[in-house]
């Protein structure tokens, strides 16, 4: 993990590595694997809480595990900016890393693929690749996610692709807004 920095390699480090080589078709190997995946989530969740850096909510969306959805947020100039995240598990997994999508952030940068899956291959992918069968979703969220956000809201917010909530103007209030305009 050469050119990650002490924090993220600190993190890494303290998120448990997998050991069970199963997919969703694999049956109770796959059952085992989502043991050892929640428990990666957990511990994961519980370093970033304890180092006040808790950026995700994340569950399965279905009984086999299979679908997975949640929220994600990144902090930039002192506002929090929301995500929807969503993802599924690909049938070669955990050969294959999951394709992580923000739907709402589609077509906003160039950095993503159709259906706001964010673009992994050239940094992520490798380490995946490389680490497999060890990684899981937790790795992919503190590898591959975060580092993502951390380059591209930014530049989507100083762009103007991405309005906090509290300056998004909802129709009625734009209504109310002209319509007192023209009273005045």
């Amino acid at each position: 993990m050469e050119g990650w920095d002490k924090g993220t390699k600190s993190v890494v480090g303290e998120i448990p590595l997998l050991s069970t080589r199963a997919g969703p078709r694999d049956g109770d190997a796959w059952r085992q694997r989502l043991k050892e995946e929640y428990r990666a989530l957990i511990a994961y969740t519980s370093v970033n809480k304890s180092k006040d850096n808790d950026w995700f909510r994340i569950s399965a969306a279905n009984p086999e595990g299979t679908r997975w959805e949640g929220t994600c947020w990144y902090v930039h100039n002192l506002r929090r900016y929301e995500f929807p995240l969503q993802f599924d598990i690909p049938i070669a997994y955990p050969q294959v890393a999951p394709e992580i999508e923000l739907p709402t952030l589609d077509g906003k940068t160039h950095k993503m693929y159709r259906g706001g899956k964010i673009c992994l291959t050239v940094h992520f992918k490798p380490l995946w690749a490389k680490n497999c069968p060890r990684f899981g979703i937790a790795h992919a969220l503190c590898l591959g996610l975060a580092p993502w956000l951390a380059a591209e809201v930014p530049i989507l917010v100083d762009s103007g692709m991405v309005k906090h909530k509290d300056d998004e103007v909802a129709p009625a209030d734009a209504a109310v807004a002209s319509g007192s305009a023209a009273a005045s």
